[in-house]
């Protein structure tokens, strides 16, 4: 019979009351005072349940937390990680609603009016839920599973391994980090400090997803200056920076964006546009899994941005951009072990592991490159950064049984 976490559902719809919402505008670590808030009373829930070396480090903001091995023998150290932040969108007074027994047709009203919905004739996923119970926003908020829900089944499985002390494992590290969401968070991170072997993010979508392979990513912030002029005299000395914003948009390839491709496909996406004529700001990211096609498209902003300043005169468009973080296969293609590792935990519980490339990154992407191997196992939501979002309760049991047989399995490794 499986495990019945308890405290796992009562603790997720906690967290998820809580804003952590990051802000990519500030220049703080962690970027919002709430994300330092929740840390610290995740720390205190730590030390409640029996973790031990209790702290939020000063030079990354991540608290990390160590549960020592009972076993006779040395394992390598798992390490297992999560971040607490949410993605730009409203998340002040989320109000999460529980739909019990759920069967797979029926249309869920997110609010009370009925103006949001969650359709299986819109998101097809939820027919895969029928006679499971489903955890959804109200309509006006996100949810939070990204990524609380892999934050509660963390804590949710060391509280069962600190419970029952019959169950063998090694030394445990887990590291519950900010700023995830805004691609910040896991560049100051302190492997050496943290002292683990090899980890896991988990950060991951529905049940199965076992992910290695990440976009390549860059951000992009386009500034263009206009000139504007009362419009009875305008011919000639008017530079409309919307109008060239629409130019610089334009000279994209029209097909290269996420609502067009799929699979290994990358894409330009336009997130933000605010301007007048005087002057217009645009901001967008770049992916692609190649890191040679992640150059291609940087060298063809580059062009458009010449073009244009070659047309209107220079310094009419500038340009911030850089690296966000890069596939994680260029790492993990050399310690194929530690997917193996979750592979068969997965197998050993009768799940199927979905290994496609994520279209996407996790802070594991960031961490891999700075020397400790870190896939991404997942969590359990659905249509993620957004008031769409939803996690079924029965997805993130699962996340904790693999996370307890990942821990298992490992007692039969070598330091």
């Amino acid at each position: 019979m499986a495990i019945k976490y308890e405290k796992l559902i009562p603790r997720f719809l906690g967290y998820v009351k809580q804003n952590t919402r990051s802000d990519e505008n500030s220049t703080t670590i962690p970027s919002t005072k709430r994300q330092t808030v929740f840390l610290e009373k995740l720390a205190d829930e730590l030390k409640e349940i029996g973790m031990e070396d209790v702290k939020i480090r000063k030079v990354d903001s991540y608290l990390t937390a160590k549960l020592p091995s009972n076993l006779d023998k040395d394992v390598p150290v798992l390490g297992l990680i999560s971040h607490i932040d949410t993605a730009d969108f409203n998340s002040e007074n989320v109000k999460p609603k529980i739909v019990e027994d759920y069967d797979g047709k029926s249309v869920i009203n997110l609010d009370d009016k009925g103006e949001y919905t969650l359709d299986p004739a819109v998101f097809p996923s939820l027919k895969n839920y029928a006679g499971q119970t489903l955890i959804t926003a109200s309509g006006d908020t996100l949810l939070g599973s990204d990524d609380k829900s892999g934050v509660a089944e963390i804590i949710t499985a060391m509280e069962y391994l600190i419970g029952h002390p019959e169950v063998k494992h090694g030394e445990i590290k887990i590291g519950l980090g900010p700023d995830e969401e805004i691609g910040t968070g896991a560049k100051h991170f302190d492997v050496k400090d943290f002292g683990a072997d090899f980890a896991y993010t988990v950060d991951g979508g529905p049940v199965g997803q076992l992910e290695f392979e990440t976009f390549s990513a860059a951000s992009l912030k386009v500034h263009i200056t206009g000139k504007d002029v009362h419009p009875s005299g305008a011919k000639g000395i008017m530079v409309n920076s919307l109008l060239i914003a629409n130019e610089f948009q334009s000279a994209l390839p029209a097909d290269e964006v996420p609502e067009k491709t799929d699979g290994r496909d990358g894409f330009f996406l336009l997130c933000d546009e605010q301007g007048s004529i005087d002057h217009t700001d645009m901001n967008y990211i770049i992916r692609d899994f190649e890191r040679d096609g992640l150059k291609s498209r940087k060298d063809k902003v580059t062009e458009i941005v010449k073009s244009l300043n070659d047309k209107y005169g220079e310094g009419t468009v500038k340009i911030d951009m850089g690296d966000q973080y890069y596939n994680m296969y260029d790492v993990m293609k050399d310690h194929m072990e530690v997917v193996h590792l979750a592979e068969q935990a997965m197998k050993n519980l009768d799940i199927e592991p979905d290994e496609a490339p994520v279209r996407g990154g996790t802070d594991g992407s960031t961490i891999s490159f700075m020397g400790l191997p870190t896939p991404n196992l997942f969590a359990g939501g659905e249509n993620m950064h957004g008031r769409f979002e939803y996690v079924a309760e029965e997805s993130m049991e699962k996340a904790v049984d693999v996370i307890l047989e990942i821990i298992k399995l490992n007692n039969d490794n070598k330091k």
